[in-house]
């Protein structure tokens, strides 16, 4: 097998947890507005804003997590942990479409035999199954009101993860900026400029970023997620490139998947205002998306580079067609079918826009769904949400299943959705739970300097 280092030093994670699952769902108290009436910024630029839109979400969010008691049913190692095993750090599971906490069985067994009891591993489970079809708008504002529950229960947090697959990566995207808020030792009261002091570096470090429901954001990981949307042969796989069918996919998806269908294939909303994805590639008025994920330490994509019929190389993986390589055949040691890593930096950008002739485009791609148009107004804003994204850096971690035994179910094989079938996907696994081990003894070493 090829070697190669697991983990760049600009990715970051720490470990614990706990296999203990909430029944039922919650339902959101925010309402759940369409993605298309509030557009992000004008129809010509989506680019950044230091203002305070929407920061009546994000205000006093940790003061709410340590005084409010909530409703929700818990088991008991989700209240308020004892003696001096405490869990420190949240590590929150995001399941796909039409999935449910289950997904997540043999990832919860394994990651809590690696990492310990540091970590409080919770399996969302706030849109179950056909809730994953209303829309990526309500479901990040469910999964964001779950996630201050579980705060609010555990006061001993200080510090929260992610760790989502396929369409719960874009729940999680937009759930960190409804729970982001801005932190400004500045503006800190006497007391709180007192506190501060004691906090390590690390923790100072990232406070200057944001926090995200109180808590100090370290890893967002996400495993085959189509961060810009889904498209034809190129990354919606199982149309297999017949023009009929790509033709039909755009608007019969609201049909079968709901508003996410829509705004997965980018026609949500009116035509001269930008789709949902877009603007969440963006810091706007809909939430600071941006700024949300850039707090984060580190945020690592894992993606299959081939046999995942549902989500593309190139979307899950945030890359052009030109970016595309053939991928390494060997994979590195102690990883099976864990291929390459790369660590992509920063590039600067006035981020994403949303032209006239994007409009022109989208109204073409809703009105008359041809290929042609479709792929025009597809590649138009797959650049704009390529240049948004690429704003922050990213490591991006390349997985093959060429030589597995059942390589056709890829997508599932990447989280190890059923331990018998999808047993392939244990290296995978493995490799993200050594990158959060190893993210907590970098962090424990720069506490003791």
């Amino acid at each position: 097998m090829a070697s190669a280092p697991l983990i760049h030093a600009r990715c970051a994670y720490s470990p614990r947890f706990t296999a203990n699952r909430r029944n039922g769902s919650l339902s959101s108290s925010s309402s759940s507005s369409s993605s298309s009436s509030s557009p992000c910024c004008s129809s010509s630029s989506l680019g950044f804003s230091s203002g305070t839109n929407n920061n009546w979400r994000n205000q006093g969010l940790r003061a709410q997590a340590m005084s409010t008691t909530t409703q929700g049913n818990f088991g008991s190692s989700r209240c308020i942990a004892n003696g001096k095993n405490e869990p420190d750090h949240l590590l929150v599971l995001v399941h796909g479409i039409l999935a449910s906490p289950s997904d997540w069985t043999y990832v919860e067994a394994e990651l809590k035999k690696r990492l310990g009891r540091k970590f409080l591993i919770y399996a969302s489970s706030s849109n179950t199954y056909t809730k994953t079809f209303a829309g990526i708008d309500g479901a990040g504002k469910r999964l964001a009101e779950e996630v201050m529950q579980v705060v609010q229960k555990t006061e001993s947090l200080k510090r929260i993860s992610f760790l989502a697959h396929s369409l719960g990566g874009l729940f999680a995207r937009y759930a960190v900026a409804v729970l982001y808020s801005p932190h400004s030792l500045g503006n800190a009261r006497p007391d709180d400029l007192a506190e501060s002091a004691m906090l390590n570096s690390q923790t100072a470090y990232s406070s200057k970023r944001g926090m995200i429901a109180g808590l100090e954001p370290i890893n967002f990981i996400t495993l085959a997620t189509p961060h810009l949307g889904v498209r034809g042969k190129k990354q919606l796989p199982f149309l297999l490139g017949v023009p009929l069918l790509e033709k039909l996919a755009a608007p019969i998806a609201p049909i079968f998947a709901g508003r996410t269908g829509s705004q997965l294939f980018l026609t949500d909303g009116k035509p001269d205002k930008p789709p949902l994805l877009l603007r969440m590639a963006s810091d706007c008025e809909d939430g600071k998306f941006i700024s949300a994920l850039g707090a984060f330490r580190s945020r690592i994509l894992y993606a299959n580079v081939s046999y995942d019929h549902m989500v593309g190389w190139r979307t899950s993986s945030i890359r052009r067609e030109t970016e595309l390589f053939k991928p390494p055949r060997r994979s590195l040691d102690g990883y099976k079918h864990v291929v390459d890593v790369d660590y992509c930096p920063p590039i600067s950008s006035d981020g994403p826009h949303f032209p006239p002739e994007a409009a022109k485009a989208k109204e073409a791609a809703q009105n008359e769904p041809s290929t042609k148009n479709t792929v025009e107004y597809h590649d138009i804003m797959e650049e704009e949400m390529i240049q948004g994204l690429q704003q922050l850096g990213w490591k991006k971690v390349d997985v093959s299943f060429h030589s597995a035994m059942w390589p056709f179910f890829a997508h599932n094989n990447i989280h190890v959705k059923n331990e018998w079938l999808h047993n392939a996907g244990v290296g995978v696994v493995a490799h993200v739970a050594d990158s959060l081990k190893q993210q907590e003894s970098s962090q424990f070493i720069t506490a003791s300097l």
